[in-house]
């Protein structure tokens, strides 16, 4: 039934979650939707990456916003949403859950995520298993292949603190392809997601539940259990602040990850977020003061501050072919999520 359903649908779309990368089945999602011959959203606040970022129907990651999410979909006649909760909403954006018309269909292994959907129709199920069985059961999608996104322009650099856009640019072109991210700097994670090219299963690594205090460790674990593939860690200041014993760890253990600190002196989405609210005055979302380069060589982690592109690139491509853990600092602007 779900086969035809998307066999006969005018123009379906799929919706990957965290789930499809954790069970090891971006090749699945990435034959179906050849196959179907559809563009592939990642769902709300993703915190995996399963599907590869420059394949021509990947279309980048939907907004946590109900009103976001069903305009991004409008033109979709079956949502096949795999692997992910349907859906994850953030900030407050009132609208239709599903434009009208539209069909869901949800494949998950978690039953408390197919019973919390407030729309849908829901599959608890092995997610490898489905996506081989929905591959053998659907026809080839006559309609024309999706066109890849164009690259985002370079930006231009005034003087001063660097754009985050550019930081990742760089990262984009320095690091090695099957670079492992971790991130946590939600202000940036927009600009990330269209800069940085991710093209293997477990490329990627986000806080799911949105605790601040993530990143650090989790770079430093993800390394310990992937040490064929290197680890970069992007944290914002803030988040960096939370959990900065990590770099102890790092240390005592010779464990190579690189840091890199956007270091904006604030709170970059609550920001954002006050002046949503209209409460732009509010008290405590800035973190001035703090010198991520001393914090690091106490622990014992080299550590170099940048202030140029140029800078930038030679401390990256310094600490890649490096052994052990470096942390670069890096002032840059506040930018929207």
């Amino acid at each position: 039934d779900w086969g035809q359903r998307l066999s006969s649908a005018r123009n379906p779309v799929l919706v990957l979650g965290p789930d499809v990368d954790g069970s090891g089945s971006n090749a699945l999602a990435v034959q179906l939707a050849e196959k179907l011959r559809m563009p592939v959203w990642v769902a709300p606040s993703a915190s995996r990456c399963p599907f590869p970022t420059r394949h021509p129907c990947f279309r980048g990651v939907l907004p946590a916003a109900i009103a976001g999410i069903s305009r991004q979909l409008a033109d979709h006649d079956v949502i096949l949403v795999v692997g992910a909760p349907v859906f994850r909403y953030h900030q407050f954006a009132p609208g239709d859950y599903l434009p009208a018309g539209t069909q869901l269909l949800h494949i998950t292994c978690d039953p408390g995520e197919a019973a919390r959907a407030p729309m849908g129709d829901a599959l608890v199920a092995d997610i490898a298993l489905t996506l081989e069985a929905l591959l053998a059961e659907v026809a080839p999608g006559t309609r024309a292949m999706p066109q890849a996104l164009p690259r985002p322009p370079a930006v231009v650099e005034e003087g001063g603190l660097l754009r985050p856009e550019t930081v990742f640019d760089l990262i984009d072109q320095l690091a090695p392809k099957d670079t492992i991210y971790v991130k946590e700097s939600t202000s940036t994670v927009g600009a990330f997601w269209q800069r940085v090219e991710m093209r293997e299963p477990g490329s990627y690594f986000f806080p799911a539940a949105g605790g601040l205090g993530f990143g650090l460790p989790a770079a430093v674990g993800v390394q310990l259990a992937t040490p064929e593939r290197q680890v970069v860690g992007i944290i914002g200041d803030g988040s960096a602040n939370y959990s900065i014993t990590a770099l102890w760890t790092a240390a005592q253990y010779g464990i190579p990850v690189v840091f890199i600190i956007l270091k904006n002196g604030t709170y970059g989405a609550l920001r954002w977020f006050a002046d949503v609210l209209n409460v732009s005055d509010a008290p405590g979302l800035d973190v001035p003061g703090l010198d991520f380069c001393a914090i690091a060589q106490g622990y014992g982690v080299h550590a170099v501050r940048t202030d140029t592109a140029e800078q930038f690139a030679a401390a990256f491509t310094e600490a890649v072919a490096g052994q052990g853990p470096v942390l670069i600092e890096v002032p840059t602007l506040t930018i929207e999520p």
